[in-house]
C-alpha cells in the first residue's frame, strides 16, 4: 500500500491546506474544492515548512533607515562599511591637545545630565509641615452665644421679675443700653410658654456677627511690670522737704486768696476776701499789722529787693502799693487807670522797680506795666492774645511770660516780638511759676493737670503730672532748693522734687515727694495758693478755711 506523501497545512481555522508535491493542490474546507497551487506559492509554502522568511530578499541583520540616518541615497548595508581605522587628521592634532589640556586643567566641564521634571507635580511637595500646622493654629473660632441665665427661665425666681416701674425704665431706655434684650415673664408651665417672638431676629443679629465682625488673634506680650515703672530715687533720699505742719496762721475771716513772704523770710503778708492785707511774723505765727482796704484782695506780691519793703496788693478796683516801715503806719499808694474790671494779679520784676497787673477785661488793655520809681504804666499789647490768666517776668532775660487760657507766649521786651509760644495740652490754664533758672517754666490748670515746659527741649510739655483730683489754684518754685509745689481744690498740697541738670543732653528730674493735707475744703474750693520760705525748705499755703500754714 503506498503512501501519499502529502502535508496538510492548516492556515486558518476555517480554511485547511493539504499540499501534495505531485498534485500541487489544495482542499479547501469551506467549499470542498481543490485549488491548483502555482510555483511562487509553492515555493512559500516551501519556505514556511522550513521555519524561514516568507520573503526571499528579506535580509534580517539590516537595520530598518540605515541610508536616512546615514545621509546616504545608495543601498547599501552595515557589511559594507570598511573596518579599517580610521586615519587622523595631521592638522587636527594641535586643537585635540588644546581640548585635552583644558579638560585636565577643568576649564572644560561635561555637560550636567538634565533633570527629568515631571509635567505634573504636587503643589504643597516642598511646603513646610510646620506652617500647615502653624495655619491651623491661627484659625480664630466664632465666639459662642451667651448661655441662658435665671431671667430666661419660663419660671424664673421672684428677685428676677421686673417691677412695673423697672419695666417702664426698661421702656424708655434706649434699646442699645439695656442690659437684657427681653423682658422676664412668668409661666405656670412649659406648655404654657409662647413662641419667641425674637427669634428670627436674634438669629439674624448673629449671622450679622459671624459675617462682619472680624476676628483676630492679639499676641499678648510678656511684660514684666516692675520694667514699665521708671526708676526713682527714694523720697528721703532727697531731703530736705516740707513733710509737716509746723504753725497756724489765724485771723482772716474770709477766704485767703494769696500770700506772699519777704526777701528776707522773717515776714509773711496775706490777703483775703473779708478786704483787709495782714502782715504776720513767720516764727511766732503773731499777726503785725492789718491793713484794710474795703474791697476783696485778689493778689498780693511782696518787693523781691531786700533795700525796698514793699508791697503790690490787687483789690477791686485799683491796685495799690503798701510802703510798710516798721514803727510807722502803711502807706498806700494807688495806680489806678481808670479801670471798671478788678485786678486780679500783680507781680514784680527782679529787680523790684517794675511790677505788672492783669485786670479781667475784654479788650486790649489786659495788662499793664507799671514803674514805681516814676510812677507811670505803659500797656505793652496792641492786640490781646486772649483772654489773660496771669503774668510773670522771666528772672534773668529781658522776657516776659503770658498765659491765656490755653497757651504761655514768651515775649522780648528789648525787641518787642514774640519769641515763643508753649502749648499746655491743657484745657484752661490757672496759674504759672518760672525756674530760677530760667529754662523751665510749670503751669497749673483747672482740669486737674499740672505741666512742666523745657524750654531748650520743646514748646510742647516734657511731663503732664495728674496728681491732684480737683482743679489746680496755685504752683510754684523755691528759689535755692529743686523743689516745686502745687495746691489744688481738693484740699491737698502737693510737694515735688524737679531737679534740672546743667548738662543740656539730661532730661529734668521730676520725683512727687509729699501731699500735704491740713486745709478743709469750703464752697468748694480748697488750697488757693502757695509760696516757699525764700532760704529755708518751708512751704506756706492759704485756703478757702480762712487759714494760712506753714509746713515745715
Amino acid at each position: 500500500m503506498s503512501v501519499c506523501p502529502c502535508v496538510h497545512l492548516s492556515v486558518c481555522p476555517c480554511v485547511h491546506l493539504s499540499v501534495c508535491p505531485r498534485r500541487r493542490t489544495v482542499q479547501d474546507r469551506l467549499t470542498g474544492a481543490d485549488v491548483r497551487l502555482s510555483e511562487e506559492q509553492l515555493q512559500l509554502v516551501q519556505r514556511l515548512q522550513r521555519g524561514q522568511f516568507g520573503d526571499v530578499n528579506f535580509d534580517p541583520y539590516e537595520a530598518p533607515g540605515l541610508e536616512f540616518l546615514l545621509g546616504m541615497k545608495e543601498n547599501s548595508s552595515p557589511s559594507q562599511i570598511p573596518k579599517s581605522p580610521p586615519i587622523p587628521n595631521p592638522g587636527n592634532s594641535p586643537q585635540v591637545s588644546k581640548l585635552v589640556h583644558a579638560i585636565k586643567m577643568g576649564w572644560i566641564q561635561p555637560r550636567k545630565p538634565k533633570e527629568n521634571v515631571p509635567t505634573f507635580y504636587d503643589l504643597w511637595a516642598r511646603e513646610d509641615p510646620n506652617s500647615i500646622l502653624g495655619r491651623h493654629k491661627m484659625h480664630v473660632p466664632a465666639p459662642k452665644i451667651p448661655l441662658p441665665g435665671h431671667e430666661e427661665s419660663y419660671n424664673p425666681p421672684p428677685e428676677f421679675l421686673p417691677s412695673p416701674e423697672e419695666k417702664l425704665a426698661w421702656e424708655q431706655q434706649d434699646p442699645a443700653e439695656r442690659r437684657l434684650n427681653f423682658v422676664p415673664q412668668k409661666f405656670r408651665s412649659l406648655r404654657a410658654v409662647p413662641a419667641y417672638s425674637r427669634f428670627i431676629h436674634e438669629r439674624f443679629e448673629r449671622c450679622l456677627d459671624l459675617y462682619l465682625c472680624p476676628r483676630q488673634r492679639k499676641m499678648r506680650v510678656n511684660v514684666d511690670p516692675e520694667d514699665l515703672i521708671p526708676k526713682l530715687p527714694r523720697p528721703r533720699d532727697l531731703q530736705p522737704f516740707p513733710t509737716t505742719q509746723a504753725l497756724v496762721y489765724r485771723g482772716h475771716s474770709g477766704l485767703v486768696r494769696t500770700l506772699s513772704v519777704a526777701p528776707s523770710g522773717q515776714w509773711l503778708v496775706s490777703g483775703s476776701d473779708d478786704g483787709s492785707v495782714r502782715f504776720w511774723e513767720v516764727s511766732t505765727a503773731r499777726c503785725l499789722r492789718t491793713v484794710p482796704l474795703g474791697s476783696v484782695v485778689k493778689s498780693v506780691a511782696w518787693n523781691p529787693n531786700p533795700s525796698i519793703c514793699l508791697v503790690a496788693v490787687a483789690d477791686d478796683p485799683e491796685g495799690r502799693d503798701l510802703r510798710i516801715s516798721p514803727g510807722s503806719r502803711s502807706q498806700s499808694q494807688s495806680h489806678s487807670q481808670s479801670r471798671s474790671q478788678p485786678v486780679t494779679q500783680v507781680t514784680w520784676h527782679g529787680k523790684g522797680d517794675y511790677w505788672a497787673s492783669v485786670v479781667r477785661n475784654p479788650g486790649s488793655r489786659q495788662v499793664l506795666i507799671h514803674q514805681s520809681s516814676r510812677r507811670w504804666s505803659q500797656d505793652p499789647f496792641r492786640k490781646s492774645p486772649g483772654m489773660i490768666q496771669c503774668v510773670q517776668f522771666h528772672p534773668l532775660r529781658p522776657y516776659f511770660l503770658v498765659a491765656s487760657q490755653r497757651s504761655v507766649r514768651i515775649y522780648n521786651l528789648l525787641r518787642q516780638e514774640l519769641t515763643k509760644k508753649l502749648q499746655s495740652n491743657c484745657q484752661w490754664i490757672s496759674s504759672m511759676a518760672v525756674h530760677p533758672g530760667g529754662d523751665n517754666v510749670i503751669c497749673g490748670s483747672y482740669d486737674s493737670k499740672l505741666a512742666w515746659f523745657d524750654l531748650d527741649l520743646s514748646t510742647r510739655p516734657y511731663r503732664l503730672l495728674r496728681h491732684h483730683r480737683r482743679a489746680l489754684r496755685s504752683v510754684a518754685f523755691h528759689r535755692r532748693y529743686p523743689l516745686f509745689a502745687s495746691g489744688s481744690d481738693d484740699g491737698t498740697v502737693i510737694v515735688c522734687h524737679g531737679m534740672v541738670y546743667s548738662d543740656l543732653l539730661q532730661n529734668p528730674l521730676l520725683v512727687p515727694l509729699k501731699v500735704l493735707k491740713g486745709h478743709a475744703p469750703a464752697l468748694d474750693l480748697g488750697v488757693l495758693d502757695v509760696a516757699f520760705h525764700p532760704q529755708q525748705p518751708w512751704l506756706f499755703s492759704s485756703g478757702a478755711d480762712g487759714t494760712v500754714r506753714l509746713y515745715t
